[in-house]
């Protein structure tokens, strides 16, 4: 009995100082009992097993192997339990949690022979507590051996690149080749993670001279693009800009000549509403006085503008005489505004427009185009006379012109009595 609690007490004293983290080598009488042994085996120490006077207490989670008279004989969960006493013992505790087990430091070779060490966590739970415990001594050493085995296998077959970049695959082969052991120890792997991994100093210079040459390429490669969209966005700026303006420089080209079109036809409109303006003022009384005053003061303003701007004019020939300009005038508005239009008839009487000469010239009458008046307009000396549409000479015309006949020039001179009064030009209609 004393032998059994002084045993107790160092598992006790055991199982307090694993609860702590601390790691320390198992009592002489746990390997007695067949507890775990083996280089390292201090680190996969189960849990210490209870002793006990007839009644037991299991904690949740947690599973008690029984022998009797060192058979094995049942598996206990969580609860109360009897026991009898000095015939049955707790053989082997084992928790049900979670468990993570370190995988020390361990010196692996990749596939292009870089020599690096890794280290990493194995997370295990206990699924059968009867084959963790008969079905190898101290399966959580085992699994941990098995993993860096495992670990070190799977790392042989890729790259030293490779193993930074397949890092979630490799621990998922390492977890998939485990798990087909560990299915006969009552053992489930649930994930491997890989903690370090630790190339030789050359390898992590060459690693970091390489990674800074990348970054460089890659910071060129960034402001070559980058200068590109800069040209890029430079022309696309400039032809929306040369489309822009061509569009602006069209629509007005549009706008001023529709601003054209509305003006000219805006000018013909008044100017047509101007002429019948004009039109129905010739037809009242007075009329046509009025415009002959108009068009002879027009003809003078034209005149005296042109004077004013250059300084060589070519006048006409009775340029010193201002009576006769007007006459002139006068005589070009009575001949145009005398001449039938298309719809007047054919039949209504003829009249001659003569322009009184100056003293010393001759008349020259001309058959209007439409045969229906003529135009009679002052010679110089020596001049000829010009014929009618019908090429004959007027005879009126011809005995004004003809100064050596007396009775032309007195008929002449009768002619001109009556036509002029104080060299004033008069208008005068022949029958």
């Amino acid at each position: 009995m004393s032998t059994q609690l002084s045993e107790s007490g160092l598992l006790a004293e055991w199982g307090a100082a694993a609860r702590r983290g601390i790691s320390t080598s198992a009592p002489s009488a746990m390997r007695a009992g067949g507890f775990p042994r083996g280089p390292g085996s201090e680190y996969y120490f189960p849990l210490p097993p209870p002793a006990h006077i007839g009644i037991l207490i299991v904690p949740e989670k947690t599973a008690y192997v029984i022998e009797r008279f060192g058979r094995y004989r049942e598996t206990l969960g969580s609860g109360l339990h009897f026991l009898v006493p000095l015939v049955d013992r707790v053989a082997y505790a084992h928790s049900l949690k979670e468990m993570a087990i370190p995988i020390s430091q361990q010196t692996a070779i990749t596939r292009d022979n870089v020599t690096i060490t890794i280290d990493g966590v194995l997370y295990v739970k206990v699924m059968d507590a009867f084959k963790a415990s008969y079905g190898v001594d101290n399966a959580l050493y085992a699994v941990g051996q098995l993993a860096q085995t495992t670990m070190r296998s799977e790392l042989g077959k890729i790259t030293l690149d490779k193993t930074f970049e397949e890092r979630e695959a490799l621990n998922h082969n390492i977890v998939r080749t485990i798990n087909e052991a560990a299915e006969a120890w009552g053992l489930q792997i649930l994930r491997y993670e890989i903690k370090d991994i630790m190339p030789p100093r050359g390898i992590v210079q060459a690693m970091e001279l390489q990674a800074e040459a990348e970054r460089r390429k890659r910071a060129s490669i960034l402001e070559s693009e980058g200068l590109r969209q800069s040209k890029i966005n430079v022309a696309e700026a400039d032809k929306q800009q040369v489309i822009l303006a061509s569009e602006a420089s069209r629509q007005q080209s549009i706008n001023l000549a529709q601003g054209e079109a509305e003006a000219l036809y805006a000018t013909a409109e008044a100017t047509a509403r101007s002429l019948g303006v004009v039109s129905a003022a010739l037809q009242r009384s007075g009329g046509e006085q009025a415009a002959a005053l108009r068009v002879a003061e027009k003809y003078l303003e034209a005149f005296r503008q042109l004077a004013k701007e250059t300084t060589t004019l070519v006048m006409p020939a009775n340029a010193s005489d201002p009576s006769g300009m007007v006459a002139q005038a006068m005589a070009i508005y009575k001949a145009v505004s005398s001449t039938p239009t298309a719809g007047s008839s054919s039949g209504s009487s003829s009249a001659r427009f003569t322009t009184l000469p100056k003293p010393g010239q001759g008349f020259s009458t001309f058959q209007s185009p439409s045969g229906g008046s003529e135009l009679s307009a002052p010679l110089g000396r020596g001049g000829s006379s010009s014929s009618n549409s019908s090429g004959q000479h007027d005879n009126e015309s011809a005995k004004a012109h003809d100064g050596g006949s007396g009775s032309g020039s007195g008929s002449g001179a009768g002619e001109q009595q009556q036509l002029f009064e104080g060299r004033n030009p008069v208008l005068s209609r022949k029958p």
